[in-house]
């Protein structure tokens, strides 16, 4: 494996070879609203490789920051120290077909996961909405998708190993170093360096999609129904309207078929979208109507697709967009909603895109976890960039974050929050005991940041 190089062979070997890095390289998100220049961008390809950064970074005394797919909405990867990207180091390592278990490096974007799983007959039982991000990415930022019956993608990870500051490695699972693997399974990318990980597949599975029109108050008077009939249910609010857009996922056995269509989703769903959004930049006023004249065009027949569990999983992300996603108590799902929208009534200037999107968490024991000890109900909120154009979105997100306090919210790590310190001591239980580990593994905060220090100072 060349995992376990001692670190005199490596130092030897490090003479003849240094890590190669590179100046001038300008890092953006994927929504290009936050970028970077750091002062060296590191691909590295081993271990070895990474521990030479590392060793670098103490003797210079420089900040580290590891980065991935590169899809967060917000600055949490981003420094101007060095940068260590790890799409080189995204091998499949070990597939235990008996355990149904998977180890990879931390670098391997899950869009290529996939078929090597379908491979063993193998699949992970929940994907978020994007696959073009790292294992090491999706797990540090608490991704997370949609199942009251299923945690977080990162509940999914059994074992993982961490580089950390110094150059030493740890084995974190339920078994070994059980602390940290509570801390590290949503990281923050400010505990050290994820360099594999292994996942708790099931065997492969087809999802069926059904979507209906509902209303908001059926669907909110109605919750604990939609949530036992569909093991991942979803749905989406069109703000400025009454309207529901309800979508069942489950397993079956039915041949792969979709309702998609290029003229629809495409001609339709995107390109007049951003055109109208564009047009609506200068008179506001549209953006109820153009929510209702979607709703009206695309969702008020019903909809059925069934695929590969990948395939319905994953779906585009249209545009650029500014997102806001917090995790809230299950059981304030419909006083959050509802105020929400009384706030958007009684605000009539305040515009809102569609789709909120609303998605429910099984509570888990993460640290950091939103959904630490409580089930949960994520409200995703969405403002497009039409052509890259910024839309006023202050007072809807100022609006939205009240609310989300107010009812015991936590925000989406990897999206853009106001929050610092003071609001997660109150936010987490364990907000102290992770602080704790970190201050334990990252004694001079080489892994912060910008972002980071907001959270911890």
């Amino acid at each position: 494996m060349g995992m376990k190089a001692s670190p005199s062979r490596a130092a030897a070997r490090g003479k003849e070879k240094m890590v190669h890095g590179y100046k001038g390289v300008k890092f953006q998100n994927w929504a290009r609203t936050y970028g970077c220049c750091p002062e060296m961008y590191y691909q590295p390809t081993s271990v070895e490789e990474v521990r030479e950064v590392l060793a670098l970074a103490r003797q210079q005394n420089k900040r580290v920051k590891v980065v991935g797919g590169g899809h967060s909405p917000s600055d949490i990867a981003c420094t101007d120290g060095f940068m260590i990207h790890m799409g080189k180091m995204n091998r499949v390592l070990q597939v235990d077909t008996e355990k149904k278990q998977v180890t990879v490096e931390a670098g391997i974007l899950l869009a290529d996961l996939h078929p090597q799983l379908g491979k063993h007959g193998l699949a992970l039982s929940n994907l978020g909405a994007v696959s073009d991000v790292t294992a090491g990415g999706v797990i540090g930022s608490g991704t997370h998708n949609t199942g009251i019956k299923h945690g977080i993608l990162a509940t999914q990870v059994v074992a993982l190993t961490l580089l950390t500051a110094d150059g030493t490695i740890l084995e974190c699972s339920e078994a070994s170093n059980a602390e940290v693997f509570q801390a590290a399974r949503v990281h923050l990318g400010c505990l050290g360096v994820v360099l594999t990980i292994t996942l708790q597949c099931v065997p492969q599975f087809h999802l069926q999609e059904i979507s209906f029109p509902s209303t908001l108050d059926e669907v909110l008077d109605n919750l604990d129904s939609h949530l036992k009939k569909s093991e991942y249910f979803r749905f989406l609010w069109f703000p400025h309207s009454e309207n529901v857009s309800v979508i069942y996922q489950d397993h079956t056995n039915k041949p792969p078929s979709s309702s998609a269509n290029w003229f629809w989703d495409y001609a339709i769903g995107f390109y007049l979208l951003e055109f109208l959004l564009w047009i609506s930049s200068f008179l506001p006023g549209l953006v109820g109507w153009i929510n209702r004249f979607f709703f009206w065009l695309l969702f008020t027949g019903k909809r059925e697709s069934s695929n590969l569990s990948h395939e319905i999983f994953t779906y585009e992300c249209r545009f650029k967009q500014h997102v806001q996603d917090w995790a809230i108590p299950r059981e304030k799902t419909k006083e959050a909603l509802l105020e929400l929208k009384a706030v958007l009534e009684s605000h009539p200037k305040m515009v809102a895109h569609f789709p909120v999107e609303v998605r429910f968490t099984r509570g888990d024991d993460i640290l950091l976890s939103p959904c630490f000890q409580r089930d949960s109900c994520y409200m995703n909120i969405i403002m497009y960039r039409p052509y890259g154009k910024d839309i006023p979105r202050l007072d809807y997100w100022l609006a939205y974050e009240t609310i989300m306090k107010k009812v015991g919210g936590r925000p989406h790590w990897a999206k853009a929050h106001n929050c610092t310190r003071k609001d997660f001591e109150k936010m987490y239980p364990a907000f102290s005991k992770f602080c704790a580990i970190r201050e334990k593994l990252d004694p001079t905060g080489m892994f912060l940041n910008a972002y980071l220090e907001k959270v911890f100072y």
